[in-house]
């Protein structure tokens, strides 16, 4: 059985706090602390799957005690160019509204706060303590020390996109170094620790690994990239994607491949199955995998996917001939399972493919839906009903298409809130688009042309040309590619165009959104908590 995805409660509570050393004096053998657990290699191991459990609620509930409902991170896919708020509920409509909703009382804002510094904290005490430690070889110290600050960089990402300066911690916090003092590092400091964190894990990460879901040399060599584009550096910036794209163990997949094979599909639907997401499964592209395991202890489910992106269609209303108005569609495992539809693709995201392209294509989407339930007069059980895709985004619509990349239920529980099954969190497409701006920032048009041209000619999308290349195709092109899986908001505001492109493409939050937006509030508790020192707020809030 998979390594991470055996995470007992009792493993991760000790993973995700650090202990005061000499908190219990008497030190019970039979209660395990971060005194006990890290005392060789297998602990460390331990603390480190705490460490992954951390990352997989990025794609879970930031609120452990309601983790089907209150989604990480939905600040990065609606409220953009191409995602808004669909089935709303307070959060989405925060990302839909903005104005006074958004502020720094808001308890979303302090959980994705907390919840960042609570894995940099975990990650603190693996390094701190594995440094120290003198029971593992070099290799074994290397290896997890990689694996940790690799996760903090990652944390670290997050907190200085959404916030800007943010204190820059490097160490284990405990009941004797408590502070109520805190500085905001700036920006360039904290991008400096996380590429010094992702080199040193570049050094000692393997190319690859057996254990589906730990982490690989591509990744931190993607986030690199990603950096150095961040601070204008693309010279920089290429040689890291490249270092990925040229890579074999990291290959596009160009080919149909695993369990539907032979049945109709398309290379880059493939990715996505259930039993196609990991890199033993054949999808050589995939960087990092976040498992996920139905009924084992401690084992984990990806609700922000299918629930929140998939719509309710089991809500649409179809009139027949006489008038009456019924519910054609019932919630199946071949539509996808049930979704709650919160989440939604603007018009604009539905309308930058070619015909051609198998991105934009019923396999990759769902544009229509077979009648499964009532039959409404004048149409027949099995007939194809198309969902309309051209109007102007609202609220409250289940007559409008959604993505097909999460599609999965339990066959056992179709109606089921959490999916459980392994998801793609990164994968080397995005490096090569990631070298597509790099090279046109650099004026090398046909390197990027060749870069995007990769990704189109496996999507069997029309060849751009080199009067195409500009920074505005290179994001349509994003979209097109990694549409739900990217960090949307943070790539628009990296490139200068979160405001410009989410003020022309998406209909409801483009009315609202100020200059202010381009930074979240830093929590009220947070600076109330910093008793003897002023902790700035961000301008606007």
């Amino acid at each position: 059985m998979k390594l991470y995805k055996i995470l007992t409660g009792l493993s991760l509570s000790v993973a995700l706090i650090a202990c005061k050393k000499g908190w219990l004096n008497e030190n019970p053998p039979n209660l395990i602390v971060a005194d006990n657990l890290y005392v060789n290699y297998d602990g460390f191991q331990n603390g480190l799957n705490g460490l992954y459990y951390e990352v997989r609620r990025s794609r879970s509930g930031i609120d452990q005690t309601d983790a089907t409902n209150d989604i990480a991170f939905e600040m990065n896919v609606i409220g953009t160019d191409n995602g808004y708020g669909n089935y709303a509920s307070n959060k989405e409509l925060v990302f839909n509204n903005w104005g006074a909703q958004l502020n720094p009382s808001v308890t979303y804002i302090n959980q994705h706060w907390s919840y960042l510094y609570e894995t940099i904290n975990a990650a603190n005490t693996i390094i701190d303590r594995a440094t120290a430690s003198d029971n593992l070889t070099d290799a074994q110290k290397n290896s997890i020390l990689a694996e940790a600050r690799c996760i903090r960089a990652w944390a670290y990402r997050h907190l200085t996109c959404l916030y800007g300066d943010v204190p820059l911690q490097l160490h284990e916090s405990g009941g004797d170094n408590i502070r109520t003092d805190y500085d905001r590092a700036p920006v360039a400091q904290v991008r400096a620790q996380m590429k010094a964190d992702w080199l040193f894990a570049e050094q000692y990460l393997p190319e690859t690994d057996a254990n589906n879901g730990k982490l690989i040399k591509g990744v931190a060599q993607h986030y690199l990239a990603e950096t150095y584009l961040a601070e204008g550096k693309p010279d920089s910036a290429k040689i890291w994607a490249t270092k990925v794209t040229t890579n074999a163990n990291y290959k596009l997949v160009t080919e149909r491949y695993g369990v539907n094979a032979t049945k109709p599909g398309t290379p880059f639907t493939d990715l996505f199955l259930d039993g196609n997401s990991n890199r033993s499964e054949g999808n050589t592209e995939a960087l990092w995998v976040l498992q996920s395991q139905e009924n084992v202890t401690g084992g984990t489910g990806n609700v922000i996917l299918r629930r929140y992106w998939v719509n309710r269609y089991y809500s649409y209303v179809l009139k027949g001939t006489d008038g009456k108005s019924v519910n054609p569609f019932a919630v199946s495992a071949d539509f996808g399972g049930r979704g709650i539809g919160r989440l939604a693709p603007t018009k604009w995201a539905l309308s930058i493919y070619d015909t051609t392209d198998d991105r934009g294509s019923d396999f990759a989407w769902r544009f229509s839906y077979p009648i499964n339930a009532q039959v409404p007069k004048g149409y027949t059980s099995g007939q194809v009903i198309e969902l309309n895709r051209t109007a102007t985004e609202k609220i409250n619509n289940p007559d409008w298409p959604s993505t097909r990349k999460w599609d999965y239920t339990s066959p056992t529980d179709i109606n089921g809130n959490v999916n459980f099954n392994d998801v793609i969190y990164l994968r080397s497409a995005d490096t090569y688009l990631l070298l597509a701006e790099a090279d046109f920032k650099l004026g090398d048009i046909t390197g990027a042309l060749n870069a995007i041209n990769a990704l189109r000619s496996r999507a069997h999308a029309q060849p751009a040309t080199a009067s195409d290349i500009t920074l505005d195709y290179i994001l349509d092109e994003r979209s097109r590619e990694l549409f739900t899986e990217e960090d949307r908001r943070y790539t628009l505001l990296r490139t200068g165009t979160w405001l410009t492109r989410t003020k022309a493409h998406n209909a409801l939050a483009g009315a609202f959104i100020t200059d202010r937006d381009q930074l979240m509030p830093i929590p009220q508790d947070v600076i109330d908590a910093n008793l003897t020192k002023v902790f700035p707020q961000n301008p606007g809030y």
